[in-house]
């Protein structure tokens, strides 16, 4: 009886959450702090130009609007169903939009139970720990076997890595075209999927005739709040 009221009283919201996940970023923030201050000060100390550092600075912190932009999408997106605490931390941090929103998926509808909460947020947790502790075992043999490609064959190492990086996106499209046979509803992950590419191609169109970088940075958020907005007709539509 107990564990049911606690289970029941459960707040994806509550104020604790906001707090332990303010003082997790505050950390994440202090150690970026830290070591930019020290490349600052390092590169003051071997005669770089601190007109030129500040602008550096400048420049790298206009380009950080992009992605922050894409992460307050997947924060608003995720909100729903996890509140905002645990999306803000997983997207602030290590996680991506795509990745989270598999995770999240991993329970049917919304979390309003702690012990459902618990397991969402151990599946994000658990599934990302694996990207952070492979690499250490396997990064070098998997280095060194690509630049052994490309010495002997530099047009089959491309292909090789695109073939790696197609794979990848591969794996992602299952959960896109997965329900189409489930009638209208299954289309609508196609539909947002195809308006969101046909925008970045057209990201790509206009960076190529216009030359402006600034789009290279701006592509994905612009892509993801088209794909967003374009998912509330379709789904009225179809849902």
């Amino acid at each position: 009886m107990t564990f049911q009221l606690n289970a029941a009283a459960f707040d994806k919201n509550a104020p604790i959450l906001y707090a332990i996940v303010a003082i997790i970023l505050a950390v994440v923030v202090a150690q970026a702090v830290f070591f930019l201050v020290r490349a600052y000060r390092r590169g003051v100390k071997i005669g770089m130009s601190k007109a030129v550092l500040h602008k550096t600075m400048l420049r790298a912190g206009v380009f950080t609007i992009a992605p922050a932009v894409a992460i307050l999408v997947g924060i608003v997106a995720l909100s729903q169903k996890l509140g905002i605490p645990l999306p803000w931390l997983r997207l602030s941090v290590i996680g991506s939009f795509s990745y989270e929103t598999i995770a999240a998926n991993v329970f049917e509808g919304n979390v309003e139970t702690a012990t459902v909460y618990v397991t969402v947020a151990l599946v994000m947790t658990c599934g990302m720990l694996v990207s952070m502790f492979l690499p250490l075992f396997t990064a070098k043999k998997i280095q060194r076997g690509l630049m052994n490609i490309r010495r002997r064959d530099k047009k089959w190492g491309e292909i090789f890595m695109n073939a790696l990086f197609l794979g990848m996106i591969s794996a992602f499209l299952g959960y896109v075209f997965g329900g189409v046979g489930e009638g209208g509803s299954g289309w609508i992950p196609v539909l947002v999927f195809l308006v969101s590419a046909v925008v970045m191609a057209l990201c790509g169109l206009l960076l190529k005739v216009t030359k402006w970088r600034w789009i290279n940075d701006y592509a994905l958020p612009i892509c993801i709040v088209a794909g967003m907005a374009c998912a509330i007709p379709i789904t009225m539509l179809l849902g």
